[in-house]
């Protein structure tokens, strides 16, 4: 079986020591690396435990023939390009059911008209975790509240919309949010 474990802890920014941490069971760097590598078989339990310490869906560590990679050809690093020392791959974005997106019609603070920003819903239990981040909240008759997360109390939000000078926003914590994850940008 072809894995894309690699490049998905990387992707992550992740190291084998933080992945080894994070499986249940823990594990060592050394096992992950030779998960990584093919050195060691991948069995279905190894994917699944893998899977949870990188908060991927197991489907996502492994390559199919069907499922178009995308080849990496140069890797842009300290102001240079360069060419990759061994063959690599990324993995275009899947939808998700957690999944939703915002497109961006005029451009505002770091977000330009035509870019798509993928968000991904989480429940009030996991806001926390979300702080300096840039979220989208349901306001309440269809509305919504769109920016950085500055603070999540018991009953609001504090959100700094997008824009050098926009002023900071309450809102009451509603029943979910959703994390910008992924910015897409046509060039």
């Amino acid at each position: 079986m072809i894995t894309a474990i690699r490049e998905v802890r990387r992707a992550r920014r992740l190291t084998l020591e933080e992945v080894a941490a994070r499986c249940a069971p823990p594990t060592t760097a050394q096992t992950i690396g030779r998960l990584e590598t093919g050195t060691r078989t991948v069995s279905v339990a190894w994917l699944n435990r893998i899977a949870a310490a990188l908060e991927v869906e197991a489907a996502d560590l492994v390559r199919l023939p069907d499922r178009p990679d995308i080849a990496v050809a140069a890797i842009l690093d300290d102001g240079r390009v360069v060419a990759p020392h061994r063959a690599a791959t990324v993995v275009p974005p899947r939808a998700e059911p957690e999944l939703v997106a915002i497109t961006v019609t005029v451009g505002v603070g770091d977000y330009r008209a035509g870019d798509s920003i993928w968000c991904r819903r989480v429940p009030p239990e996991r806001f926390a975790a979300a702080v300096n981040r840039d979220i989208l909240v349901p306001a309440g008759a269809g509305g919504f509240v769109f920016g950085r997360l500055l603070a999540a109390g018991h009953d609001a939000l504090q959100l700094l919309p997008p824009g050098g000078s926009a002023r900071m926003v309450t809102t009451p914590r509603p029943a979910w949010i959703a994390v910008a994850e992924r910015l897409v940008r046509n060039l």
